[in-house]
């Protein structure tokens, strides 16, 4: 049996041990010595948060199935391990083997959210790995970055070798058998990021130069290196049938937030809302066929025991065959005692005839998410919902036997007027008042509406990159003015409010649109005691105001100032598939407050056809 890099007397004094031990069921099981390419995958927060990711079980699997790979895990050590492994001057481990992970060949870890970062180099550092790229050795591992946030990967350049752009199960392999031929032949770290950096999707930040203006914006961004590309495009899969997906994931010892089965159902967007980045960066929409998720739903119940299985998209409702796999499920596995979860559907008449016969309409709340409270702020973000489509599916949901409803907005998004704000409660009290309108007998109790507010940052690759981003005042302004309005409906009681924490939106947007001079930034904020700072308990808004000043930048020429369209942002050297064009054109359509079709009514010309694969409606019908 393995040796704990945690003793007993360690593993007492901490919460919830089962994170650091490993040996769940389906956990991959290897000789060490036995393998020529040790990968450990990293998601750099906790383990209950990390085991619920499912793009990290498929590439663990994946990997896992070369007898010449051994893949294995880490997460963040929460609060009280972090103090003690520092103490006791412990390395971070790999739950699988429990060795260091400066022992690894690579160390890949996923960048899913920017208040993740300082958590990036608490891995490093415990891990005993230099933070900065330059400053590694020949033995040290190379840190390779990928996820949603490494479509601006430059916060964080100065800390990895090389990011992935794009969907992994695509050229990693291309990555590492490169690894392995440059290892055989005695070749250097500098060697085998030459071979990385001509990949397709592959970013090696070191290969790369950054000139500024002097307003500090970027004058140009050019390689250094004759392997690394102009531009470097995002890799994703074509044809989703062919791709590899989870047989076995891993079962854990201890309650994770998404303890339940998941079968994605297709990749991608027809939306085209034009706050949200993973609507533009997985374009083109690619669908799995029927047979093939029928198919997996068997093998993923069976080998897990889980009673529950969630089907996966941005926008489930667009899925071509929902109707056909919901009741195989439902005919399949409802009397097995097997649940059914169905995330991100809108609210319509099928959605909701499917809904009730998955749900138990007495232990749960549907979610609309409307995102604006006028029509007008809806036509300008291009979400596609009317006020009577919203009334009419909530009182659908209220006569079909719901009688809580969760409401999701955004405020601070480009042109909101104080109408717009105190449109939140006024719809809040519409869809409230439709539950009253239905007959007493077929009511549910008392009526619940519950209203959430996220403030709005500007995203890369988006149509509003080029939007200004409110200040934390203005941010809170705004919510009061909102619960000021939801004080004054006749409904109140039957109301409920909540918003953001602003200062964290304000410091997620220096991530997000940050250049190479915010590693600094974070850098000297994890110096002086940032970490985990998604969760709130943790989130110290005056290490990171010290470490503005102690770096010399101004958080509002990231978060506050004006774009212009010409302006060279940090990210522009990637290839999104989604054109530049097709984003200011879209830019100015919200300005000029004008929808723009979905893809399955009309094809807008986005550029992400050019990826073969994708459904595009037009073509086909």
């Amino acid at each position: 049996m393995k040796k704990l890099a945690l003793s007993d007397e360690i593993l007492m004094k901490i919460e919830k041990p089962a994170r650091y031990i490993g040996n769940e069921f389906n956990m991959a099981k290897k000789d060490p010595a036995a393998v020529e390419v040790r990968f450990a995958m990293c998601f750099p927060d906790v383990y209950e948060i990390g085991m619920s990711h499912l793009g990290m079980q498929i590439l663990y699997d994946m990997f896992n199935r070369r007898d010449d790979i051994y893949c294995e895990r880490i997460f963040s050590p929460w609060t009280d391990l972090d103090k003690i492994m520092r103490e006791q001057n412990i390395p971070l481990f790999a739950l699988e083997s429990q060795d260091p992970i400066k022992e690894f060949d690579f160390i890949g870890i996923t960048l899913q959210y920017e208040m993740s970062y300082t958590n990036i180099l608490q891995v490093l550092d415990l891990g005993q790995i230099p933070l900065h790229t330059a400053d590694r050795r020949e033995e040290d591992p190379i840190i390779i970055g990928g996820g949603p946030c490494a479509y601006n990967p430059e916060p964080l350049a100065e800390f990895f070798d090389l990011f992935y752009i794009g969907e992994g199960e695509t050229v990693y392999f291309d990555l590492i058998d490169r690894y392995k031929e440059n290892k055989k032949n005695g070749g250097s770290r500098k060697e085998f990021l030459e071979m990385a950096a001509e990949i397709e999707g592959i970013y090696v930040p070191a290969f790369y130069d950054v000139s500024y203006n002097e307003d500090g914006t970027i004058k140009s961004m050019k390689p250094n290196n004759p392997h690394a590309k102009e531009k470097v495009r995002k890799q994703l899969v074509t044809n989703m049938d062919d791709a590899f997906y989870i047989e076995k994931p891993i079962v854990p010892f201890i309650k994770v937030t998404q303890d339940r089965v998941v079968l994605e159902i297709q990749r991608g967007c027809i939306r085209g809302c034009r706050f949200c980045q993973a609507g533009n960066v997985y374009r083109p929409l690619r669908e799995h066929s029927l047979e093939y998720l029928k198919d997996y739903a068997y093998k993923l119940l069976k080998s897990t025991g889980h009673e529950e299985i969630s089907l996966s998209s941005l926008s489930s409702s667009d899925y071509s065959q929902l109707e056909g796999i919901v009741n195989f499920l439902i005919d399949e596995f409802k009397d097995k005692g097997v649940n059914i979860s169905l995330p991100s559907l809108r609210i319509d008449a099928f959605s909701l005839e499917v809904m009730s016969k998955v749900q138990d309409i007495r232990k749960s709340s549907l979610t609309f998410a409307p995102e604006a409270g006028s029509q007008r702020l809806r036509d300008v973000i291009n979400k596609g919902l009317t006020e009577e489509v919203i009334l009419k599916g909530a009182s659908e949901a209220f006569q079909g036997g719901w009688n809580r409803v969760k409401l999701y907005f955004m405020l601070g998004l480009p042109t909101e007027t104080v109408e717009d704000m105190e449109g939140i409660a006024e719809l809040s009290e519409k869809v409230a008042e439709t539950y009253y309108e239905i007959p007493k007998e077929q009511r549910n109790g008392k009526v619940q509406v519950v209203a959430s507010s996220s403030f709005f940052v500007p995203k890369p690759f988006t149509p509003f990159q080029w939007a200004r981003m409110c200040t934390k005042e203005e941010f809170l302004e705004r919510a009061y003015i909102v619960k000021d309005k939801f004080r004054t409906m006749l409904n109140k009681k039957s109301l409920k409010y909540n918003y953001h924490e602003a200062d964290l939106t304000v410091l997620e947007g220096v991530l997000a649109r940050g250049d190479r001079k915010t590693s600094a930034l974070i850098e000297e904020a994890y110096k002086n005691g940032a970490i985990y700072d998604s969760w709130g308990e943790h989130f110290k808004n005056d290490i990171w105001m010290k470490a503005f000043e102690s770096c010399g930048l101004d958080p509002d020429f990231y978060t506050t100032r004006e774009r212009d369209l010409e302006e060279v942002f940090p990210w522009d050297f990637i290839d999104s598939g989604v054109t530049k064009e097709f984003l200011k054109r879209e830019w100015q359509n919200a300005i000029g407050e004008k929808v723009t079709p979905n893809c399955r009514q009309h094809c807008t010309g986005c550029g992400a056809m050019s990826f073969k694969g994708g459904i595009c409606y037009e073509a086909k019908n």
